[in-house]
């Protein structure tokens, strides 16, 4: 089952349940995807599964410092309102690499690429990106990366 169609059933069962919180938060996701289509309509162009992924990884992590932000600020009801809506959207999210797969990913991307040194960061965070999207915090796995090659 494609990812498109996972959503639109999550959102069908959040409609029955009355789920408000999941419901509204579907919403969004489907507006993001619809957003994109239109964005790509222009090149013949639909949202497949991978661009799905990454539009699903931006709102968690724009959805982190949102919270983070409430936190700070002592909104604790708009902070946990973000969580939730978080956790929604990581149930359509691939599963997480533990530690120890991202150490061997990234170990697999240096070796394929022949990477040595600084410069060939880049190279090798693409190829992270390419395979592992939405599977990993790049955030996290950039200093990894960084630490290997210096």
């Amino acid at each position: 089952m494609e990812l498109r169609d996972k959503l639109t059933a999550g959102l069908k069962a959040a409609m029955r349940e009355k789920d408000a919180v999941r419901l509204g938060t579907l919403r969004l996701i489907n507006a993001a995807i619809k957003d994109q289509d239109i964005a790509l309509r222009t090149q013949n162009k639909t949202v497949g599964d991978p661009e799905i992924t990454a539009i699903l990884a931006k709102m968690v992590k724009q959805r982190h410092e949102s919270a983070r932000a409430y936190e700070e600020a002592g909104r604790l009801e708009l902070a946990q309102q973000e969580q939730d809506e978080i956790k929604v959207i990581e149930e359509f999210l691939p599963r997480q690499l533990s530690e120890e797969q991202v150490e061997a990913a990234i170990d697999g991307a240096i070796s394929e690429t022949g990477a040595t040194s600084l410069r060939d960061m880049g190279r090798v965070m693409g190829v992270l990106k390419s395979r592992h999207p939405g599977q990993m915090d790049f955030g996290k796995a950039g200093p990894m990366v960084k630490a290997r090659l210096a």
